[in-house]
């Protein structure tokens, strides 16, 4: 008899994992906004505030913050990180926006496009595109820090100049002097163009999919285990910076992001839902509610 009540208690959560999406609830957005100060009333935050990652000296704007038209698909929207660089870390902008710190276990996705070269400049520096999940890092190796990301490296960084798309689970970190914990996978090679980026937090595991292949799983400490808030960011390695002072521009945009919660959703799953949404034509929905007791959800990391 408690073999059949385990085999009925997998099932259930089985179920809660992968049941109706309709009836879960989820973030959507696909930036449909008519400009960038619209996007405080779906929730995010633009960061100003100073500090890691990136050089010693850079500025967190929010005028790398924008939407603009997608040029493939006629009226349609596109987020965009807009990061710029003269070389010194004081003529360095970068560009970061991130949601409410309530999200935990379930499927983050977004269709994204990397870029491989600069819009404007001469190429080289070593800036860095993510996409990722975040808590908080209340000190030194906090050992309640939770983070899952994608991190993308055309010109390299990190002490590497190989090309590479980074997958992530985080155990913890202590930023300075800098000494991080967690899993990784490196996919080498150049990345450029659109790409539909997955993850799934679960109990047990954190999964990684690139344009629905699996890329890696991450077990252990690795998987996160408290809220962390959605963000996308576009920095610089905090060395490696080409030593011209030709000013040099660089763009990461975003079609759409969406986290379904305690849903363990695969890539082609992703994919229908977004259809569905935009299909009943909605641009946006929030119906994951505030952790509770509420936290705070600071854009600084």
């Amino acid at each position: 008899m408690a073999i059949i009540h385990r085999r009925a208690a997998a099932a259930i959560a089985a179920l809660l994992l992968t049941g109706s999406v309709a009836a879960a609830a989820l973030l959507f957005d696909d930036f449909s906004y008519t400009d960038g100060a619209q996007l405080e009333q779906g929730g995010w935050q633009r960061r100003v505030a100073a500090g890691h990652p990136g050089p010693a000296g850079a500025q967190w704007l929010p005028v790398g913050v924008t939407l603009v038209d997608d040029e493939e698909r006629p009226g349609n929207r596109l987020l965009r990180l807009d990061a710029a660089t003269d070389g010194t870390p004081t003529g360095t902008r970068q560009a970061q926006l991130c949601h409410a710190r309530k999200f935990f276990r379930g499927t983050y996705a977004a269709r994204v496009r990397f870029t491989d070269a600069p819009a404007v400049g001469p190429d080289g520096d070593p800036a860095i595109q993510a996409f990722y999940a975040i808590g908080a890092l209340r000190h030194d190796f906090d050992p309640e820090f939770s983070e899952v990301d994608f991190e993308y490296l055309p010109n390299g960084g990190w002490g590497s100049e190989r090309t590479r798309l980074y997958a992530i689970s985080w155990h913890t970190v202590q930023i300075e002097p800098w000494q991080a914990f967690n899993s990784a996978h490196e996919e080498f090679g150049s990345q450029a163009g659109w790409h539909l980026l997955t993850m799934v937090v679960e109990a047990q595991e954190t999964r990684h999919y690139l344009d629905g292949k699996l890329l890696k799983r991450h077990r252990g400490r690795n998987v996160p285990i408290t809220p962390m808030s959605i963000n996308f960011s576009l920095w610089f390695s905090p060395a490696g910076l080409l030593p011209d002072a030709t000013e040099r521009r660089y763009h990461f945009d975003v079609d759409w992001v969406l986290h379904v919660k305690d849903r363990s959703l695969r890539p082609a799953e992703v994919l229908a839902e977004v259809r569905r949404l935009r299909r009943q034509g909605i641009s946006f929905r929030d119906t994951v509610a505030p952790a509770e007791p509420p936290l705070l959800s600071e854009c600084r990391l």
